[in-house]
């Protein structure tokens, strides 16, 4: 949140909505950890605007699922549960086994050059030992395929779900032992695409986000294991 005046270049927009989107990107990023109060006077204070709009932006959150109100202690970062997550990577499964589907059909060279360099920067990316730059490029692989269907209806249902998947990805990237399987499953992706093969494509896309499911729920599992 420490970007907010830098992030604030947008005049037309209400104050209420740059806030809200300020706070939602520290959630979704890990700077704010699930779990964590979200002081309204400690947030105006940092962010520099009174507490309505903080106040908003909280209800806001709270809509989407990223904030819970707890009572007698206010709103903190809501934790990530082995149902929400679920229910994410049900929705983002169905619909990328779609998109890619539709870009075996409608993919350029041209795009299939760029889907090849960023499966290629995700590798370089994994040994840099930065879990944020390792989710960032994971995000850019997956946006060339979406751009790739050529469905802007199937790019608004996938920006609705994938910003509140970002943290689950975040957590699924910070163990860097998935790295190796990640590239070969970005690969395969690639390869099915490349080869315009709709099944194998659909079939790659499905196994990759199932994998990062059965990850995700096992650290929840554990979290939950040293909490007992």
């Amino acid at each position: 949140m420490k970007d907010f005046e830098q992030e604030n270049d947008n005049a037309y927009l209400p104050l209420r909505d740059v806030v809200f989107q300020t706070i939602r990107k520290s959630i979704l990023t890990g700077e704010l950890k699930p779990g964590e109060r979200l002081m309204e006077l400690h947030l105006a204070d940092k962010l520099g605007v009174s507490r309505t709009p903080i106040r908003e932006a909280i209800r806001m959150l709270e809509l989407e699922g990223l904030v819970t109100m707890i009572p007698r202690r206010g709103a903190e970062v809501a934790q990530i549960t082995e149902k929400n997550l679920r229910e994410v990577l049900e929705v983002r499964s169905a619909l990328d086994a779609l998109a890619v589907e539709l870009a075996c059909e409608r993919i350029t060279q041209e795009e299939l050059d760029s889907l090849k360099r960023a499966c290629d920067h995700f590798a370089e990316e994994t040994r840099q030992g930065d879990a944020n730059r390792v989710a960032r490029a994971d995000v850019a692989l997956h946006d060339i395929i979406l751009a790739a269907s050529r469905n802007d209806r199937l790019v608004q249902m996938i920006g609705n779900v994938s910003q509140q998947m970002y943290r689950y990805r975040l957590e699924y990237v910070k163990d860097e032992k998935h790295y190796e399987q990640l590239i070969t499953e970005h690969r395969k992706i690639y390869e099915a695409i490349r080869d315009r093969d709709k099944e194998g494509g659909a079939r790659a896309i499905r196994l990759h986000i199932d994998n990062q499911e059965k990850a995700v729920i096992r650290m929840i599992s554990g979290q939950k294991n040293k909490q007992g």
